[in-house]
């Protein structure tokens, strides 16, 4: 039954509701042990100013959390005490979550199982709309002292849960908490301990059948349930779920944040090229198209391999096409929807015969750049005006920057350097060395294009004065 294991049901009160930025200023635990329940709690000193509106909820001011121990002197022994317990909580993911923070800015790793009491009575007691504390302490009849105080809050869902077994009955409560608690099974061949171990932080995980072949690669901000997530029954009845089928093994690599995530996942997806990875394959066709001017100065498509011609350092480049087929296709729709001559942009053959028309002059598409009767800068001009807006813009730095992901948690820093376009690599130390290829890559463009646009939380750019190491 539920109560058959070691349980801890934990309440926090904090200094605010960012599970980042703010921090704990009392902790509340009942431990239960079968039929022995013990309670503990303490203040905690949060390092910083517990805001008005909160004091006066809680009760608890900067005054009474002066003298109180900060979370790093209470950390082990209270990592001991949780350790191997069923962690309840109402509205679990904050308790959880913040307090798995709290253990991470001391370097202590916490992972427990989660059973979240808001979820339980929605399972328990349907018929009702409303779920918080208040109303759970309203509609059982429970007497507290105090509200908003970690121990009692955390009493309250002690109450709560005997008054639901009282009235519902025990298997009642342990089916209900079972369901709450339902996750994935792991696939058969892949040890238990291995999904205890996934972190809930983000990096790239490889699944890998019994012969160690590489099946999938993928990333998550949350390890942990991006791999779980693979496993569920929806999962399953989808196409995705032959992702699943026949994983042996599971790795993982963390990082510090999710553009670092994205940024191995291409790397680990080109280096292994596991089976059900299909996006994100090393490129054999990067093409894009080039204006060259003849002696008649008329400027004329060309359209260039990354292989033959360096991406990063060209200039006067448009568009950017995974084969020389795509780049055809487009020249093909801007003369069919612009007018211009097929001719003069190689769609069609030249004419042996001078003064012959394209094919667009009979349907009336071309305007006659093929006879001489639309002028070779009129032309020219409409050209370079279709393809503006695919013009691959140049390096907007005077030299390689670092993309610099922070751990809002832990302090963690990770660095991304590029240069043109070209990712040179990732280090943790500022002056470490780098492993990155510089070759072009589209994926890598508009992976760094999108973040230029809109740089993620706790991400900054770091020019750097000279090339890196």
């Amino acid at each position: 039954m539920l109560f058959d294991r070691p349980c801890a049901i934990v309440d926090l009160e904090t200094t605010g509701g960012h599970i980042t930025r703010d921090r704990i200023t009392e902790i509340g635990v009942v431990l239960i042990d079968g039929e022995r329940v013990e309670r503990f709690s303490t203040l905690v000193n949060p390092g910083q100013a517990i805001p008005p509106f909160i004091e006066k909820m809680t009760g608890i001011s900067d005054a009474m959390v002066g003298s109180a121990p900060a979370f790093d002197e209470l950390a082990e022994a209270l990592a001991e005490r949780l350790a191997g317990r069923l962690f309840i909580a109402h509205n679990a993911r904050f308790d959880y979550g913040f307090l798995k923070n709290a253990f991470r800015r001391v370097g202590i790793r916490f992972q427990a199982e989660v059973l979240c009491s808001v979820k339980l009575s929605r399972r328990l007691y349907p018929q009702y709309y409303k779920h918080n504390l208040d109303s759970l302490i309203e509609r059982h009849g429970i007497e507290l002292a105090e509200r908003h105080r970690a121990l009692a809050d955390a009493e309250a869902v002690w109450i709560f849960l005997q008054r639901a077994r009282a009235e519902l009955g025990e298997a009642a409560v342990h089916d209900a908490a079972a369901h709450v608690l339902a996750r994935p099974a792991a696939p058969e061949g892949l040890d238990a301990d291995v999904v205890d171990a996934l972190p809930d932080v983000p990096g790239v995980y490889v699944f890998y059948d019994e012969n160690d072949a590489p099946l999938f690669a993928g990333r998550g901000n949350n390890l942990r349930s991006a791999v779980l997530a693979h496993f569920s029954d929806e999962a399953r009845r989808k196409k995705e779920g032959r992702v699943a089928a026949g994983v042996a093994r599971v790795d993982w690599v963390e990082t510090v944040g999710e553009f670092g995530a994205m940024l191995l996942e291409m790397q680990t997806i080109r280096r292994l090229q596991p089976l059900h990875n299909v996006k994100g394959r090393p490129q054999t066709s990067l093409c894009s198209i080039r204006l060259d001017a003849g002696d008649d100065e008329v400027l004329r498509p060309t359209v260039v391999r990354a292989d033959e011609v360096d991406f990063s350092r060209a200039a006067e480049l448009f568009g950017l096409f995974r084969s020389p087929r795509e780049a055809q296709r487009l020249l093909s729709d801007l003369a069919r929807t612009q007018g211009l001559c097929e001719s003069t942009l190689g769609i069609q053959r030249p004419t042996p015969k001078k003064g012959r028309p394209c094919h667009a002059w009979a349907l009336g598409r071309c305007r006659g750049a093929c006879l001489g009767r639309e002028p070779v800068p009129n032309h020219n001009a409409r050209l370079m005006m279709a393809l503006a807006r695919i013009r691959v813009p140049g390096w907007p730095f005077p030299g390689p920057v670092a993309v610099v992901e922070t751990d809002a948690v832990t302090g963690e820093v990770a660095e991304h350097v590029f240069d043109r376009w070209c990712y040179l690599g990732s280090r943790r130390d500022a002056d470490g060395p780098l492993d990155g290829d510089a070759a072009f890559d589209l994926d890598t463009y508009r992976l760094f294009g999108g973040l230029l646009k809109k740089l993620p939380e706790h991400t900054v750019l770091r020019l750097l004065d000279t090339e890196p190491a």
